[in-house]
C-alpha cells in the first residue's frame, strides 16, 4: 500500500464551506470514538499565513481532514496552543457530536407518543438545525423499536445526552458522524448502525498483522441485580426498573448495580435501562489495545462499531473472540506514514439482549 496523501482544511462550521487549506502541516492525529465526539490535533507553523487569529479561532472554525481527497474526519476547533520557542501552533478539535453538548431544549421536548428510534434521533438533530451545523439525517433507517421521550423546559435537557441515552437503551444502536463532499463543501451526516456492527473481513492476529500492546480486564460493571431509578412521582417515591441475572448469582457473590435516570418517567423505559445494565454486567470486560502493522490497511478499514476476531496467545492473555472497535486513532507523520491504533471491547456487551 502506497503512502496516503493528507490534506487539512479550515471550514465554516455552520455549513462546511472550505475557507482555506492549512499548509505545511507538521503533524496530524485524529480519533473516532464509538458513540462519542472523538478528537483531532493538527500542528502548523506559528507563522503560517493561515494562522490568522481574525479568521481561525475556537468555536468559529471547523477542521476537516482528507485522505487522498476523501474526508475522513471533521469537527470544530475548540482550543489552540502556540509554542513560541518551537514556532508551532497546535489546533485541537472535537468531532461533530460535541456540538450537541452545547444545544439544550429550552422549550422542552415531547415525542407525542412512541416513535421509532430513528425518527426520535432525527427529530433530536433536526430540532437543532436553527443556528446549528446542518447535520444530515437522511441516512437514518427505521429499527422497528419504538420509544417515548419527554422533558419539560425546566429540565434544560442537553441534546447530546438525549442521543446517547437513546443509543444505550436495551435494543439500542451505535451512531457516528461521517464527513463527505457535497458541492465543494465538507458536509456531514449522522449514521445509525446495529449493535455489534459489520464484520471485519480479516482477523487481527498478534505478531502477524498487529501488535496487541495491552489487554485490560474489568469486572467493575458485573452485576447480579440491576436497578434503574427514574423520576420522582411526586410523593417522595421514585419509579424503578429491576433486572436479575440468576445464573451469575449462582457463581459469584451478589453484586447490585444502581444507576439513576432522573428524567425517565416511564417504568417500561426503566426496565429497559435495567436490562441494558444487566447485559453489560454479564461478564468481565476484556479491553485489548493494538497497533496495526503499517502499510496493510487504511483507517477506513476500521469503523468504530464494527467487529472482528482478535487472536492472542501470550500466557494469561488467551484470546480468540469477537471484539467491537470502540475507538480508532490515526497518527500521521510528516512523510504521510500512518500509525493506526485500535481500542476494542467484547462483542457480547453490544449484542446481548437486543430486545425490542
Amino acid at each position: 500500500m502506497t503512502a496516503a496523501t493528507y490534506r487539512v482544511v479550515h471550514t465554516d462550521p455552520s455549513d462546511g464551506t472550505i475557507r482555506e487549506d492549512l499548509t505545511a502541516v507538521d503533524g496530524i492525529s485524529f480519533t473516532e470514538t464509538l458513540n462519542a465526539e472523538g478528537a483531532a490535533t493538527v500542528t502548523v507553523p506559528l507563522y503560517a499565513p493561515e494562522a490568522n487569529p481574525a479568521t481561525l479561532y475556537p468555536n468559529g472554525s471547523g477542521i476537516a481532514i482528507l485522505r487522498d481527497e476523501v474526508p475522513v474526519w471533521g469537527g470544530i476547533l475548540r482550543t489552540l496552543s502556540a509554542d513560541l520557542n518551537a514556532g508551532t501552533l497546535t489546533l485541537n478539535s472535537t468531532g461533530y457530536h460535541s456540538y450537541y453538548k452545547g444545544r439544550v431544549w429550552t422549550g422542552g421536548y415531547n415525542s407525542a407518543g412512541p416513535r421509532d428510534q430513528a425518527d426520535l434521533l432525527a427529530s433530536f438533530i433536526e430540532g437543532s438545525w436553527g443556528g446549528g451545523i446542518g447535520t444530515d439525517t437522511s441516512r437514518l433507517t427505521s429499527s422497528g423499536r419504538r420509544r417515548t421521550r419527554q422533558w419539560t423546559k425546566y429540565e434544560f435537557k442537553i441534546v447530546a445526552d438525549a442521543i446517547e441515552e437513546l443509543a444505550e437503551d436495551e435494543g439500542g444502536f451505535n451512531f457516528r458522524y461521517e464527513p463527505y463532499w457535497d458541492a465543494g463543501r465538507i458536509a456531514h451526516r449522522i449514521i445509525k448502525s446495529d449493535l455489534g456492527g459489520a464484520p471485519l473481513p480479516f482477523s487481527l492476529v498478534h505478531l502477524k498483522n498487529c501488535d496487541v500492546t495491552k489487554v485490560d480486564y474489568d469486572g467493575s460493571n458485573m452485576a447480579t441485580h440491576t436497578y434503574a431509578v427514574g423520576a420522582d412521582v411526586g410523593n417522595g417515591s421514585k419509579l424503578v426498573g429491576i433486572a436479575e441475572n440468576a445464573e451469575l448469582a449462582a457463581v459469584m457473590p451478589i453484586k447490585r448495580v444502581v444507576a439513576t435516570f432522573q428524567d425517565l418517567k416511564e417504568t417500561e423505559e426503566l426496565i429497559g435501562k435495567a436490562g441494558a445494565l444487566l447485559n453489560i454486567g454479564r461478564a468481565p470486560v476484556a479491553i485489548p489495545t493494538l497497533t496495526v502493522y503499517p502499510g496493510l490497511y487504511s483507517p477506513a478499514d476500521f469503523i468504530p462499531g464494527d467487529s472482528g476476531v482478535v487472536q492472542v496467545d501470550s500466557g494469561y492473555v488467551a484470546l480468540y473472540d469477537d471484539f467491537v472497535i470502540t475507538e480508532r486513532k490515526t497518527d500521521v507523520n510528516a512523510n504521510g506514514g500512518e500509525t493506526i491504533t485500535l481500542s476494542l471491547a467484547n462483542r457480547e456487551l453490544f449484542v446481548n439482549g437486543q430486545s425490542s
